[in-house]
């Protein structure tokens, strides 16, 4: 299902509400929060392998006068663009999403291929969300490190596994440890059938686990007009940021939409 969104009276109470919220944890602080996680189930009978989703997926898009590699989107326009390094407890991935969905924002997953091969039902729940999915790359490591065989192995795996789930390769891609491309990386990303390699000009940190509060203020203090933030799944301070850092966004008039509406 693809949620609408919020009406504009919700949008008010959002802003009336949370926005003190904001305030008040920037000042004094506020507690990580963990997802919440998932039951065991016990199966009768063995799982049945999901089938390949029939609808086709969106493909990359060419966006003449651009370069291969971007790092952010107009500045004269009022929204910005959360992307999200697919990897993690898919428990937190859905947490994160629906968050995101809560406040009617729309987001960019960029995805490792390993996690799609242990859990191949994150593709279409990204998807059915109204958000991008792409690559980033099959096993996440060091892609700048790599000759040119094994780096475009890894773009390639990724790409099948993408193709083989949703029948595209996903939006975009993005190289894996590293805030920006190799000029090679950024030729074997072409050759694989991306038009452009998608950086960011934002960086949460969540990744380094430093509290809610911190992730807030970080992206807060750094993100404008056209922003590409970089962000992940698989942390509870992500999590936990999302909600007042969507409504900071909505205060300030930006709109959080996917890498593909930035740029159209």
């Amino acid at each position: 299902m693809n949620p609408s969104d919020p009406p504009v009276h919700r949008r008010s109470a959002l802003r009336a509400g949370a926005g003190a919220a904001l305030t008040a944890a920037l000042a004094a602080g506020c507690g990580d929060r963990d997802p919440a996680g998932t039951s065991a189930k016990t199966l009768t009978h063995p799982a049945p392998t999901k089938p390949a989703a029939t609808a086709v997926a969106p493909a990359p898009h060419r966006f003449p006068g651009l370069p291969v590699q971007i790092d952010h989107g107009p500045r004269d326009r009022a929204r910005v663009a959360l992307t999200f390094h697919g990897q993690g407890d898919p428990a937190v991935a859905r947490s994160v999403l629906a968050e995101a969905e809560r406040a009617g924002a729309r987001v960019t997953v960029l995805a490792v291929g390993s996690w799609l091969d242990e859990h191949p039902g994150m593709a279409r729940r990204i998807l059915d969300g109204g958000h991008d999915l792409g690559n980033h790359t099959q096993r996440h490591i060091d892609i700048s490190s790599m000759g040119e065989a094994q780096a475009y192995a890894e773009i390639t795996g990724c790409a099948q596994r993408l193709r083989r789930l949703t029948g595209s390769i996903g939006t975009w891609f993005r190289p894996s440890r590293t805030q920006y491309a190799t000029p090679l990386v950024q030729r074997l990303a072409v050759r694989a059938g991306y038009p452009h390699v998608l950086s960011y000009d934002v960086d949460s940190l969540d990744f380094t686990s430093p509290g809610a509060t911190a992730v807030t203020r970080k992206v807060a203090g750094e993100v404008r007009n056209g922003s590409v933030v970089s962000m992940h799944f698989g942390y509870a301070d992500t999590v936990a940021a999302l909600p007042l850092l969507l409504t900071e966004l909505d205060r300030r008039g930006l709109r959080a939409v996917t890498t593909t509406e930035l740029l159209t």
